[in-house]
């Protein structure tokens, strides 16, 4: 059975939430502390990129399970700008906001999945997995 918990994402503390809400979660469920600051990471990530372009917008985590093994996942959604070029935001060192363009990379490499679905003017949904 899946669980599940959603955070509205509008104020900066609200990304704080968030990650502990993750941290806590990936725990509970046996992930060790390097994998939990990593899924921490990009929780923050996928949270601050929702405040930053979006303004609002929600973080799920949710415990999943599949064939035996248990994970998490946490999904990004907002009705924001959208993304025009996935693939030069999924490049090291592309960046809008004058940041170190590590965000959405970097969110790759800690986690197991990432799935990007966006379109211009209507909003961006980004899932991530990581599993056991």
């Amino acid at each position: 059975m899946d669980e599940k918990t959603t955070i509205e994402i509008v104020t900066e503390w609200d990304i704080v939430a968030a990650r502990q809400l993750g941290r806590n979660e990936a725990k509970a469920i046996g992930f060790d502390t390097v994998d939990q600051a990593r899924i921490t990471t990009a929780i923050s990530e996928l949270a601050r990129n929702i405040y930053l372009y979006a303004h609002s917008g929600e973080i799920t985590i949710e415990i999943i399970e599949r064939e035996g093994k248990k994970g998490i996942a946490v999904t990004a959604c907002d009705k924001g700008p959208g993304i025009d070029n996935v693939r030069n935001v999924l490049d090291d060192g592309y960046t809008t906001s004058g940041g170190i363009g590590a965000g959405l990379p970097g969110v790759k490499r800690l986690m197991d999945t990432l799935d990007i679905q966006t379109s211009v003017g209507e909003g961006t949904l980004i899932r991530v997995e990581k599993w056991l």
